[in-house]
Parts: structure tokens; C-alpha cells; sequence
């Protein structure tokens, strides 16, 4: 993103020569006076994407935060790797509801010019939320595959020493990735070419770097996938070449055709999300954007922060474990903070054995016969069902 510096008028004209998709004026190359020149939003555009952060942003600071809490609250979801990988995601996603959502009304709706410093600093926090989003998401994509297929060695692969190193080593390069810009990687030239237009201070090299960063991870999270559909297919071929075809009473849809649906849901909206967020930004690591795809990129980037208020949903309140503490959760605080936690201590334990902390994807095998018994319709529950059929064999 450069900057300029020109009049009212020709500011206004230049846009509007831009808008209508003419040559862009030469003052756009000129220096930016503060950082006026990346707040592009008109009115409209500015109450339509305030809504988003305004209902998007608490909305998802309180279900994250609800996911974290009852985590943290039960003492045998805290041993299992699969729900500190959801805890770290949630983390990642309360950080993205608050860096996000502030930053991006002060700068597009209230016009806060800050020093460089202060916005770097700014602008790494939601870098690093939405980092550490991704990278968890990733986390939770391996742990379903390890799952899947190494399911009679998963306690020995996956414990939850390994699983606290890798969170560890997640945050930490996020951290460090995130604020390279505040300590020195940042654009030679201030505001000018060939800074972004997208973020002010930043270097086309850091943003090519981390649009190619970000691409790797959610590479991996669909190559994860397409590894446990292609995995659940063949166990439904196998099953089904062993028992034969199921009566007509039995009938029922097979378990890789529920997971790829489940499955499908998770990457479309992960893709959907992100994908328009990140082309906007190779794009302009490679050519000159107009206001208007300034503008859209605006509007592209609060998708993010709807996939942080949706990961709640896809990944930990469809986990029957985790609805399960939640409602004992609030029936105690019902009866009062005294009652609940004699009631968490006693109860919780007996639901969720801690014998079986590292149970595959949150189902231990106490819980194998209504596992059984019910169609799973999340990818924990089917990743779990998959496991329990194969140690069966």
C-alpha cells in the first residue's frame, strides 16, 4: 500500500478516476500525509462493516471464552491433547475478537492515526491471533489424523507432554512471525512505494512471506482431511466386504459419506474465508491496488474474524463431552460456586475417566457403546467410531 499526499480535490478525483477503473492519478505515488490515505471506507461501507465487528466481535470473545472456561473448568478435558488443541484455538480466536475488532474500528470507523510503533504493535496482535488460528486448526487437523490412522498407538504418539511442546513451539513461532515488522522488517520507505497498500509500514516481502506461510498450514489442514476421508473410505469398504450388505432395517448412511460432509462444512467455510482475505494480499504484493480493492479487502478481512465466531461451533460445542460439562457446568453455578465444585470434582470424574485422558478425540472407551449405538455427527464423534471399529478388528 503507498501512500500520497494531495488536496481535497484531487484526492477526490483521483479516486473517483480510479473507481471508475481509468488510469490512477500520478499523486498516487506521492508521500502519504499520516496514514489518511488507507482510510478508504464511505459512510455506508463504514456502518455495514462496523455491524459485522460490532455483533461479530463480542459474539465471538463470549462462545470462545465459554469453550475455554469449561475446558479449564474440567479437570479430565484438560489431560486430552484433542481439547488443548480446541483450548489453544479458542485462545487464538478470543485474541482475534479483541486485537481485530478495536484496532479495525479505530483505524477505518474513528480514524486513529497512530505512530508507526503503536500500529505495528497493534497490527502484530492481529497477525498473531489470526496466526495462532490457523496453526491450531492445523494442530486439530493432525490430531484427527493420527487418530484415524494410528489408532492402536495414538495414547503412545500423541501424549500430552508432545502436545503442550507443540502448542509451545505453535506460539512461539507465531509470536515471532507476527511482530517481525515491529522489530525492524518494515517497509525502507515509510508510507511510499513499495510499501503495502494494505497495511501501512509494511514490507511487500514480510506480506509474500506470511500470505505463503498461512497457505502452507491450510495446505496441510486439507491435505490432513483428504487423508482421514481417504482413510474412513476404505474402512467403510472393508466393514462393508466383511458383514455384507446391511439389511433393510439396518440401513443407515455410511460413515465416510457423513464425514465428508461434516468435513466438506469445515473447509468451505475455512476456504470461503480466508481465500478472498489472502488473494487480496498477493495481489498486492504484486501489483498497484485501486481504492476499490482497498475497499474490498476491508470488507474481506472481517470474514476472518466470522470464521474465529464459527470455530467454536464446528470444533468444540458439537463435541458431545464438551456439551455434556458445559451443562453440568451451569447446572452448578445454578446451585451455587460451593455445590459446583464438590459437583465438578465428583461427577465429571466419573464421566470423563481420567484413565482415558488421551483417548482419541475426546470419546473414551467407557463411552463405546452409545458411541455405538448413535450415529456421530461431528468429526470427533467419527473419528472416534472409526477408531474403536479398527481396534475391534
Amino acid at each position: 500500500m503507498d501512500g500520497w499526499d494531495k488536496p481535497v480535490g484531487s484526492s477526490v478525483g483521483a479516486m473517483m478516476s480510479e473507481d471508475n477503473g481509468s488510469t490512477p492519478s500520478p499523486l498516487v505515488n506521492q508521500s502519504c500525509a499520516g496514514l489518511k490515505c488507507y482510510m478508504v471506507l464511505f459512510e455506508a461501507e463504514k456502518t455495514a462493516i462496523g455491524s459485522i465487528c460490532f455483533l461479530a466481535g463480542p459474539f465471538t470473545f463470549l462462545e470462545n471464552a465459554l469453550v475455554l472456561g469449561v475446558i479449564a473448568a474440567t479437570a479430565a478435558l484438560r489431560q486430552r491433547p484433542s481439547y488443548l488443541f480446541i483450548s489453544s484455538l479458542a485462545l487464538a480466536d478470543i485474541f482475534a475478537s479483541c486485537f481485530f475488532t478495536t484496532s479495525f474500528l479505530d483505524f477505518h470507523l474513528f480514524h486513529r492515526l497512530d505512530g508507526p510503533n503503536a500500529y505495528l504493535f497493534k497490527l502484530g496482535g492481529v497477525t498473531m491471533a489470526f496466526t495462532g488460528s490457523v496453526g491450531s486448526l492445523l494442530l486439530t487437523a493432525l490430531d484427527r489424523y493420527l487418530c484415524i490412522h494410528q489408532a492402536s498407538r495414538y495414547k503412545v504418539v500423541l501424549t500430552r507432554r508432545r502436545a503442550l511442546l507443540a502448542l509451545l513451539a505453535l506460539w512461539s513461532a507465531t509470536i515471532l512471525i507476527s511482530f517481525l515488522p515491529l522489530m525492524g522488517w518494515r517497509c525502507p520507505t515509510g508510507l511510499s512505494q513499495p510499501c503495502s497498500r494494505l497495511f501501512p509500514y509494511i514490507d511487500h516481502r514480510y506480506l509474500a512471506c506470511w500470505v505463503s506461510f498461512i497457505l502452507v498450514l491450510l495446505s496441510l489442514i486439507l491435505g490432513a482431511y483428504a487423508l482421514i476421508l481417504w482413510r474412513a473410505n476404505r474402512h467403510e469398504a472393508s466393514m462393508t466386504g466383511l458383514q455384507g450388505a446391511p439389511t433393510r432395517g439396518q440401513a443407515r448412511m455410511r460413515l465416510d459419506i457423513r464425514l465428508a460432509r461434516t468435513l466438506g462444512l469445515i473447509l468451505l467455510i475455512m476456504v470461503g474465508c480466508w481465500l478472498p482475505t489472502l488473494s487480496f494480499m498477493l495481489a498486492d504484493v504484486s501489483v498497484q491496488l485501486t481504492h476499490v480493492q482497498q475497499r474490498a479487502f476491508a470488507f474481506c478481512s472481517t470474514m476472518c474474524l466470522v470464521n474465529s465466531a464459527v470455530n467454536p461451533l464446528l470444533y468444540a460445542l458439537r463435541c458431545r463431552e464438551l456439551r455434556v460439562a458445559l451443562m453440568r457446568l451451569l447446572g452448578c453455578l445454578s446451585e451455587g460456586l460451593g455445590c459446583c465444585q464438590r459437583h465438578v470434582g465428583r461427577d465429571t470424574t466419573l464421566t470423563l475417566p481420567l484413565g482415558e485422558s488421551n483417548s482419541c478425540s475426546a470419546h473414551s472407551e467407557s463411552e463405546a457403546p452409545r458411541l455405538v449405538s448413535c450415529r456421530p455427527n461431528t468429526v470427533s464423534e467419527m473419528v472416534g467410531k472409526q477408531q474403536l471399529d479398527m481396534t475391534r478388528k
